[in-house]
């Protein structure tokens, strides 16, 4: 069984007793987490699609930590003009483990 599920507005797949890296999330480690914007359930080949969500589904999680992703460095020049900027960026994400969907 899978589901697809609205997390910080963003749309994404989550399995039971699988593993997602979510945009950072409020709370601390070890809490638990409930997912309430199901957009699509699937029971093994029985779908069912919400209009926008499905009623009645939650899907139920638990933070194992905080990480942060690799940098992403941004570097723009303008040619014979010597105009040159360096920037990095880190993106904050969540580890979280779902636990069940239903």
């Amino acid at each position: 069984m899978y589901a697809i599920v609205e997390i910080a507005g963003q749309q994404t797949k989550v399995e039971s007793g699988k593993f997602i890296y979510a945009n950072k999330l409020s709370g601390k480690e070890g809490d638990a987490v409930e997912f309430a914007n199901v957009l699509l359930t699937d029971d093994n080949g029985n779908i069912t699609v919400g209009a926008p969500f499905v009623d009645g589904i939650k899907v139920t999680g638990k933070i194992l930590g905080e990480f942060r992703a690799d940098k992403v460095h941004v570097f723009k020049k303008k040619r014979r003009k010597g105009y040159r900027k360096s920037r990095g960026h880190r993106q904050n994400y969540t580890k979280v483990l779902i636990e069940s969907i239903g």
